[in-house]
């Protein structure tokens, strides 16, 4: 007997979805586990590498340039947790055209043709920076374009693209939370090796690191997932060799914020992982130590899956 077959959660969310441009049909991927058995879901907002042609015409650097200022193959590096249970979600296109990791609407009045919406954020740090939702400057902060854009083309971008991420972002949370009872966000980012030397005062005044960190973990200062959950990565990673820091100099960025609220069942971290260990950041090409770190960081996972499984059974077992 035939059987139409069930449509996806990714399918459901773009269900109707006119592309924005011909190259972003779709704008994400959802990596789904062959069997969901995990609460972990990990996300990967700023991997893309897909480059409008319009996009490029617009801008005034080229696609190398362009490409800098995104987290090369962070994305691969994570794709093996769909073996743990736990889905993937990554953007196909880059943070240079949209960054998903901001709120929706902090753009730079100076960068558009036309009035922004009376609610647009434009006074934030990270718009004072060029690095709003729509950036204006890519690394070493050259500017992207050309010419101002038009702010029909802004919203177009918001409303086409990140809405539906974060609108999958947030089934895939509800999901988890619905099957196992908890979600652990784990937000997946790369950093540059040289974020500062050790002895050097990092940004925002506080003191310097003994060494320099390779991976850095951001939970908002506590707030935004269970000090348990973090431990155990932790952990695991040190155990593994790595120089782990916390929050410094990343706390977690717009997404850990909104969507970590431990007293609701939704835990979020942020994980930066410096490029040394795994590209060449000068060709951003793989190194050979992608295939280890990789690995790695799967053992990461499934620590931090266990540490989850532990906690809610415990949480079960005082409840009866």
């Amino acid at each position: 007997m035939f059987r139409l077959r069930p449509r996806t959660l990714l399918e459901e969310v773009l269900e109707g979805y006119e592309p924005h441009e011909p190259e972003l049909d779709p704008p994400f991927e959802v990596i789904e586990p062959a069997r969901l058995s995990s609460a972990l879901v990990f996300s990967s907002p700023h991997s893309g590498n897909i480059y409008p042609r319009r996009f490029l015409e617009w801008a005034r650097l080229d696609e190398a340039a362009l490409s800098r200022s995104g987290d090369a193959y962070v994305d691969q590096l994570f794709h093996g947790v769909t073996a743990l249970g736990a889905p993937l979600i990554k953007a196909r296109f880059p943070r240079a055209y949209l960054d998903l990791n901001r709120e929706p609407f902090e753009l730079d009045p100076s960068m558009f043709e036309g009035p922004l919406p009376p609610y647009a954020n434009t006074r934030s740090l990270r718009v004072a920076g060029g690095l709003g939702t729509i950036a204006r400057v890519a690394a070493q902060a050259e500017e992207i374009y050309a010419r101002r854009v038009p702010v029909e083309e802004a919203v177009a971008r918001i409303e086409k693209l990140y809405k539906p991420y974060h609108g999958c972002l947030s089934r895939l949370i509800q999901r988890a939370q619905r099957h196992f009872g908890i979600a652990v966000l784990v937000d997946c980012h790369s950093m540059p090796s040289a974020i500062w030397r050790p002895g050097q005062a990092p940004p925002g005044g506080l003191a310097p690191p003994p060494q320099r960190p390779e991976i850095v973990l951001g939970d908002r200062f506590g707030t935004s997932c269970g000090a348990h959950l973090v431990n155990a990565i932790e952990a695991e990673l040190c155990g593994l060799g790595y120089i782990v820091q916390r929050n410094r100099p990343y706390a977690g960025g717009h997404i850990t914020e909104s969507y970590g609220k431990p007293a609701d069942g939704c835990h979020a971290m942020q994980i930066e992982i410096s490029r040394a260990l795994y590209m060449d950041e000068s060709e951003l090409r793989p190194n050979g130590r992608f295939g280890t770190v990789a690995a790695d960081l799967i053992k990461a996972a499934t620590a931090l899956a266990e540490a989850a499984a532990t906690h809610l059974s415990r949480r079960r077992s005082a409840a009866e």
